[in-house]
Order: C-alpha cells, then sequence, then structure tokens
C-alpha cells in the first residue's frame, strides 16, 4: 500500500528555449540527466524535442519512486545550480507538473505539451485491463500451476499481469486511444 510520500512521481517539465540556443540547452539538459541519474530515487527521463519548424519548446519527463526522492531533487544544490545555468538560455520560467497515481500507465502522445489526461478515462482503461487480464492470466496461471500454493499462483500471475500492462498493454492502448484519454 502506498502512503503519501512513497508512490512514484512523474514531474513533466515545458520550457520555452531562446532561438540559438537549442543547442546549448540540449547539452545542459544531457548534463542535467546524467547528473540526476546518480540520485537515489530517480528513475529516469524522456525528452519531448520540437519538431523542425516548431518553435523552441521542450518537455522533458523525469520519473521518481517516490515524492520523497522528489522533494529531495527539488531541494538539491544539484537542482538550484541546474536552474541557474539554464536561465540565460529560455525565454522563461518552466511550467511544471506532478503526476501521481494512475497516470503513472500512460505515456503522453508525442506532441503533448503538458499530459493531463482524464482521471475518469484513465481508471475506465485500467479496469478494463485488469478485468481482461485478471480473467485470462489467472485463469491460466491457475490451469498450468494447479499443484502450486495459492500464494505462489497468486504472484505469478500478478508478475505477467504487471509486465503485460507496463511494457505490452499500456504503451499501446495509450497510443491507440491517446484521442480519448487526452481530451482537448
Amino acid at each position: 500500500m502506498s502512503t503519501p510520500g512513497n508512490e512514484p512521481v512523474t514531474v513533466v517539465v515545458t520550457r520555452r528555449v531562446r532561438p540559438g540556443c537549442e543547442a546549448a540547452y540540449e547539452a545542459w539538459l544531457d548534463r542535467l540527466i546524467q547528473d540526476a541519474s546518480a540520485m537515489p530515487g530517480y528513475v529516469g527521463a524522456k525528452i519531448q524535442r520540437p519538431q523542425a519548424g516548431e518553435a523552441p519548446v521542450y518537455t522533458s519527463i523525469f520519473r521518481f519512486d517516490s515524492t520523497a526522492t522528489l522533494q529531495a531533487f527539488e531541494g538539491s544544490e544539484l537542482r538550484r545550480r541546474a536552474l541557474r545555468q539554464v536561465s540565460d538560455l529560455v525565454e522563461a520560467d518552466a511550467v511544471w507538473s506532478r503526476l501521481t497515481g494512475l497516470e503513472m500507465w500512460f505515456t503522453p502522445p508525442a506532441g503533448t505539451v503538458v499530459p493531463q489526461p482524464s482521471r475518469l478515462r484513465m481508471a475506465i482503461v485500467m479496469i478494463a485491463v485488469v478485468y481482461a487480464l485478471v480473467l485470462s492470466i489467472g485463469q491460466l496461471v491457475a490451469t498450468v500451476l494447479a499443484p502450486a500454493p495459492p500464494p505462489v499462483r497468486l504472484l505469478v500471475t500478478i508478475v505477467i499481469e504487471v509486465f503485460l500492462m507496463t511494457y505490452v498493454l499500456m504503451p499501446r492502448l495509450t497510443r491507440w486511444l491517446a484521442r480519448w484519454i487526452y481530451p482537448r
């Protein structure tokens, strides 16, 4: 069970880079990601770069294993130094959004500036996926591992379902249902 402070969190940061500073900004961003990767609780980052001909707006998606480790990063000297270094490269302050809970399963479609998926629609998709997986994988594991104790069968079922959701189903469903999950 999650308690406040230990649930995974994603931070989406959108910055408008000064024209002509894109290469310097990307070098700064690479250094920040490399330095942050050494911090406890840092899970990873994904960068959405502007398309050719678009305004130089970058969306950076940083993941931390808990809100406590995100808070540690936010209060760190690394972040203070990085913010000082980037100030001359950007036109304005960054726009920050924190995402916790169900939206962690949903990767925003390319071009989404600040992903704010509909919580109700995320819940509906998650319920449908979990229901289908529990019925299908649960039955399959119960049949194949019939002699195993129920806790072992349950563990195997959960492991298979979480990996399928994380690496196979949710990334594809998010792309296929993007217009519905991310209403305008």
